[in-house]
């Protein structure tokens, strides 16, 4: 199966997307979820408006979606589900410097990128092996 990377950004009023690796499927949304239902309409628009020898190979069979977020969108969007306070208990960075980090006021070098996305696949994983 192959695999169609998106990468989501956010700008000062709104998100965008574009694929990594095809061309022509861009998107964009008020929310993260708007644009990612942009660009399955986007996809669709290519399907129903080229002819199938056009299409990207990706998009010819079977094949899934990665979801890939610059730091700033990734924190704006959990921002309702995680508070600064929790990602500074999970990450060990300054909630302050996590504020600047969603607001665009500074972007994190990738060491520090890297800490928070290890931080939430922590804690991903431990939610998948619990049981109630």
């Amino acid at each position: 199966m192959e695999k169609l990377i998106i990468n989501i950004g956010a700008s000062k009023d709104h998100f965008g997307a574009y694929a990594e690796n095809v061309s022509g499927i861009y998107a964009a949304g008020n929310t993260v979820a708007e644009t990612k239902k942009d660009v399955l309409e986007a996809i669709r628009l290519i399907k129903e408006n080229l002819p199938e020898s056009q299409w990207p190979d990706i998009i010819k069979g079977e094949y899934s979606i990665e979801w890939k977020y610059d730091t700033q969108s990734l924190l704006q969007h959990y921002s309702g589900i995680f508070t600064n306070a929790a990602l500074e208990r999970m990450t060990g960075i300054n909630q302050k410097q996590l504020w600047n980090y969603a607001n665009g006021i500074s972007k994190p070098r990738e060491n520090v990128r890297r800490k928070i996305e290890k931080a939430l696949h922590s804690l991903g994983e431990e939610l998948i092996t619990l049981s109630l």
